[in-house]
This record gives C-alpha cells, sequence and structure tokens, in this order.
C-alpha cells in the first residue's frame, strides 16, 4: 500500500460496495462526495468516512485526498472524472470507462498532460483467479488459443424509466453487462480484427440482448452474449489447442476452475479465497501504478490506452445494433464537453 487517501463521488450501490472493500482491506477511505449533505453524511456514517461533502466539486477541492473512485451513471464518468484530474486527483472510474471512444480519448489526453493516473475500475481484470488464468495462458499451458466464449445475463428491472432501460442515462445490457465478456475477452485474445454484432433493442431503444463474434490476429474466434432480461450460466470458456479452462459461475466475480487437457484430464483447479466482493484488488493495482510513478498505466492488467480502445469496440457495436445515446454529439463528447 502507498498510503494514498480515497475520495468516494457518488453514494449509491456500487460505491457502498467499493466503500466496504476499501475498509476490510485496510485502506485510507478519507472522503465522500454527493450531491446532497444528507446523503453524503449517511454514506459516511456508514462507512465510518471523516468527511462528507455535498457536492462533487467539494470533494474533489479536498486536499486531503490523492485519488477519487468515480462512481456515478456513465454519462457522468467523462465530466466527473476530468473534475477530479483538473483538481490534481487521480481517478478509478466506473466501467465502463465513458460512453464514447471520444470521451476515453479526452480523458487520457487529461490524464497524461497532468502526469495522473486514470484507470478503468474493471475489478474483475484484477481478482486473484484471472490473475492465474493470465499465468496459466502465458506458460502456453493451453497452447494456441483458439476461441474464448462468455455470456452476462442477468434478469433485471424492466421499468423503462430504469436507469438501465433509459438511453439519457447510457442504459442497455452493453455497458452495465456487455463490457465484462468484451473486457475479458480483450484481455485473452487482443484487439479484435472484425466485428459482428446484433441486439434486441426494447420500446426505449436500449439493447436488451447484445450478442458479438468478432475475429483476432491468428484466426481466433470470440463470441459474447450480454442481456439485462434473462438470467443465464454467466459461465466462461477459453479453448486452446492443447487445453481449456473453464470458469464457473459468476465467472466475473471471485469463482473457481478448471485447466482441462484435450483428453478430458483436469490438470489444476483453482478456488477462490477473497474477503468481501473483491473490488479491493483494483485499488491496490491502481496504488500500485501511482507508487510505480507510470501515469499512463503500463503496470496494470488494463491500462489507459486498453480502455481507450475497448471503448471503440463498443462504439462499433452499437453503431451495428442501431444504439444512440442521447447528449452524446457528433465529437462523441457530452454536451457538456463541448
Amino acid at each position: 500500500m502507498t498510503g494514498l487517501r480515497w475520495g468516494i463521488l457518488a453514494t449509491g450501490g456500487i460505491a457502498a460496495s467499493f466503500a466496504s472493500d476499501l475498509r476490510t482491506a485496510g485502506l485510507d477511505l478519507q472522503a465522500v462526495g454527493s450531491r446532497s449533505q444528507e446523503s453524503a453524511d449517511a454514506f459516511a456514517a456508514r462507512f465510518d468516512i471523516p468527511r462528507a461533502h455535498a457536492s462533487y466539486e467539494a470533494l474533489v477541492a479536498d486536499p486531503d485526498i490523492d485519488i477519487v473512485y468515480v462512481a456515478t451513471p456513465h454519462p457522468m464518468h467523462h465530466d466527473n472524472a476530468r473534475l477530479a484530474l483538473e483538481h490534481g486527483k487521480h481517478v478509478l472510474v466506473e466501467k465502463a470507462f465513458t460512453v464514447t471512444r471520444a470521451q476515453a480519448e479526452d480523458l487520457q489526453r487529461l490524464a497524461a498532460e497532468k502526469g495522473l493516473i486514470a484507470m478503468e475500475a474493471m475489478w474483475t481484470r484484477y481478482l486473484p483467479h484471472m490473475v492465474r488464468i493470465r499465468e496459466i495462458i502465458a506458460d502456453g499451458t493451453l497452447g494456441e488459443i483458439r476461441s474464448v466464449m462468455a455470456d452476462h445475463t442477468q434478469s433485471l428491472p424492466t421499468d423503462p424509466a430504469h436507469r438501465l432501460n433509459a438511453l439519457e442515462l447510457g442504459g442497455g445490457a452493453l455497458l452495465d453487462l456487455g463490457i465484462y465478456p468484451v473486457s475479458f475477452i480483450w484481455d485473452v485474445l487482443g484487439e479484435p480484427v472484425t466485428i459482428q454484432a446484433s441486439a434486441r433493442l426494447v420500446e426505449t431503444g436500449a439493447d436488451a440482448e447484445v450478442a458479438t463474434i468478432m475475429t483476432h490476429a491468428g484466426g481466433a474466434i470470440s463470441t459474447s452474449l450480454s442481456s439485462s432480461r434473462t438470467a443465464g450460466p454467466n459461465t466462461a470458456t477459453v479453448l486452446g489447442t492443447k487445453a481449456r479452462i473453464e470458469i464457473d459461475r459468476v465467472w466475473y466475480s471471485p469463482t473457481s476452475f478448471r485447466v482441462i487437457g484435450t483428453d478430458g484430464t483436469v490438470l489444476e483447479e483453482y478456488a477462490s479465497q477473497v474477503d468481501g466482493r473483491g473490488m479491493q484488488y483494483q485499488a491496490f493495482a491502481a496504488e500500485g501504478a501511482v507508487a510505480a510513478g507510470d501515469p499512463a498505466g503500463g503496470v496494470l492488467a488494463l491500462p489507459i490506452a486498453e480502455s481507450v480502445a475497448i471503448m471503440g469496440t463498443l462504439d462499433e457495436i452499437r453503431r451495428q445494433v442501431g444504439v444512440v445515446y442521447p447528449g452524446v454529439d457528433d465529437a462523441g463528447l457530452g454536451a457538456e464537453a463541448r
């Protein structure tokens, strides 16, 4: 640990999960900011946080915090992260990192100018079972990787006014759920060479289901399915010429997996032993990047350049299925950034 002092921007469910894991891990959580003093006070009392700010501006101006976790809905990520960077704070931004690649590139440029870390909070990348999976792949145990398959499927609220279905709030399966398998596929196979996407849109224009077939360097193929209206297995598989990895449900959270040879022999079994939800590992990684003096995040499992490129993949998926988020201009930046 580097002794970085954390501030949390917003007080919703994901912010609470992160705060709980920071406390479990013994990290230094110093402040929270909300749009109301009442909400900030309640959150601070719940997690024993010394200072509660009644605005995001007050939070990022707090001289006693070094890094801000941005936990607002997707369309606010860009502006909120930019605000923190402009005040000299490192940022850990909830996934999806932004709404568009252009917004992600803007944060990348600003962070580089300021010499600060801007990191996507794709917590799955930093979980111990994912670290082990990358080691197994790097060791050549699987041989040549030929395919990756993953789903993220949940039965979530169908109310058209709910955030998950409201396009103006970045609603739909892609940004909330699809980011997980797409990021995992990037992690294993790298940038896609071709992308084919299909989706079912609901009455609000949001994507309730979205599926992808992508090809990658060397001809490897990946498939993903994400849904906000159906609860599926939530498993993932990596297929190689020598062996495969089967990741149990829920694959993107602390879980178990097996490495299985082509003859059916189980070569390795792994079971996660993690305190809390496991969000503390991304905090450890962010602190490590700061300690390494690495603003580009090259020591991270997910450096900002890759987060930017992944947003480009999501842009192309949205283009193909016809999902458009209101309030995002032709340059890909929100109205506030014009």
